[in-house]
């Protein structure tokens, strides 16, 4: 049995359009651009600008917010398992 990818969630899509218009370089990046940059498709990035999808993998979300040239956390919250079938466990205090 394997274990599934972790998810994130883009908790706001403005936030991701703003830093698009101005990356870590200083210069815009496309909707396209960060589609092969994550290996995404142009309409799953552009679905993820208007709300339509909020969840990528891992490994998707570092890459666009390397792409971007912020830190993963700046755009996206983990999501809990793959699966879907509950929150994240919280370590013990």
């Amino acid at each position: 049995m394997t274990t599934p990818s972790p998810t994130y969630r883009l908790p706001d899509p403005d936030l991701m359009r703003t830093l698009m218009r101005r990356t870590g370089t200083g210069a815009p990046v496309s909707i396209r651009e960060l589609a092969a940059a994550s290996g995404l498709s142009h309409g799953t990035v552009g679905n993820l600008l208007t709300g339509v999808t909020s969840s990528v993998s891992a490994d998707a979300a570092h890459a666009i917010a390397d792409r971007i040239g912020v830190d993963v956390l700046v755009l996206w919250v983990p999501a809990g398992r793959a699966t879907g079938d509950g929150p994240l466990l919280q370590a013990a205090a």
